[in-house]
């Protein structure tokens, strides 16, 4: 018990730290909410897609990756944001609310916090789990988010889908550009590898160390700005979507994923890596690219901004919870 307590500690608690700085700072007022604003679009627009272009290269062949794992993350995914819409909508008749609320029930914080927890969880091996996944729920979660906010938001509930509309707003998320693009590079390196040609991008030290190093600094940043967005107003107005969500993403959603994937573990032939990823996909609180995309799509962005707050404060105990007890049980 104690050993599982110190190294759900070790892995959760640097990421809780960072947070609670960003948060701090701006209380102090040496974080202004015009720096925020942009360290958000920096984060969003360049930190991120770099971190997932080098994470997704890090890939060593694709003859390596456990498929199995891939399809079942991809298959938790689009069954949970199926369950999702369901619920929500059961749950409220507002069309803005239910965007943010679906949202907030299928789309983690995987790139921000949970590639970071699975390289702290299972180290290098982790890491490069949580790259491979990135290729694959990344883009999955932001197009559902284009889908989900596409068709519930804050105009007639009569309005169709733009399928035009949503195609493109896939196409332009940072976030798939710098996963393709990764994607596209290790295809290129694939063929060389065929090819008995020896070049790779790291050879050009130059342009590699640089995407490197603004990687380095990705995690960190992105972390201190989320703290430093918190904001807690509101909260006496939309408690009970507040309650309704955190429940659902914190507690309902890493239970039914992990615990599926548990039971499912020889069958899928997983191991702790992959345990370590799954951590990222489904116990990870809400994605702050959610409430981006909540504002500029007509959902209820101040809902979903409140989301982000409560389900990341909720997960710093609840991801110590789950990362102790798939310790005790020797997952990790």
């Amino acid at each position: 018990m104690t050993d599982a307590f110190i190294f759900a500690a070790n892995a959760v608690l640097p990421i809780v730290i960072l947070i609670v700085l960003g948060y701090m700072l701006k209380k102090i007022g040496l974080l202004t909410k015009e720096f925020l604003d942009v360290g958000n679009k920096l984060t969003f627009r360049v930190l991120l897609p770099v971190m997932l272009f080098c994470n997704v290269y890090e890939i060593e062949r694709f003859s390596n990756i456990n498929f199995s794992f891939i399809i079942y993350g991809i298959a938790a995914v689009i069954i949970i944001f199926l369950l999702a819409a369901v619920v929500c909508c059961a749950f409220t008749k507002d069309n803005a609310k239910r965007g943010s609320l679906i949202q907030a029930v299928f789309r983690s914080n995987y790139a921000i916090i949970g590639i970071p927890l699975a390289a702290s969880l299972f180290g290098s091996k982790g890491a490069a789990a949580a790259g491979v996944m990135s290729a694959f729920c990344v883009p999955l979660f932001n197009a559902l988010g284009v889908i989900t906010l596409t068709i519930f938001n804050g105009n007639s509930q009569k309005q169709k889908a733009d399928v035009k509309k949503i195609l493109i707003g896939i196409v332009k998320n940072p976030l798939i550009i710098g996963t393709a693009a990764g994607l596209a590079v290790l295809g290129i390196r694939e063929l060389f590898v065929r090819l008995n040609i020896n070049f790779r991008l790291k050879d050009v030290t130059v342009l590699y160390g640089s995407l490197e190093n603004i990687k380095s600094i990705c995690t960190p940043f992105a972390l201190i700005v989320l703290g430093g967005r918190f904001e807690f107003s509101a909260v006496s107005r939309l408690w009970k979507e507040i309650v309704f969500g955190t429940v659902l993403r914190n507690i309902a959603v890493p239970v039914l994923g992990l615990t599926a994937a548990y039971l499912l573990r020889d069958v899928l032939g997983l191991s702790g890596e992959h345990f370590a990823t799954y951590m990222g996909v489904f116990a990870t609180p809400v994605a702050v690219a959610s409430a981006i995309m909540a504002n500029e799509m007509g959902a209820d962005g101040e809902l979903a901004g409140q989301m982000v707050v409560w389900t990341s404060l909720v997960s710093t105990v609840t991801i110590f919870i789950y990362v102790t007890v798939l310790r005790m049980i020797g997952i990790f």
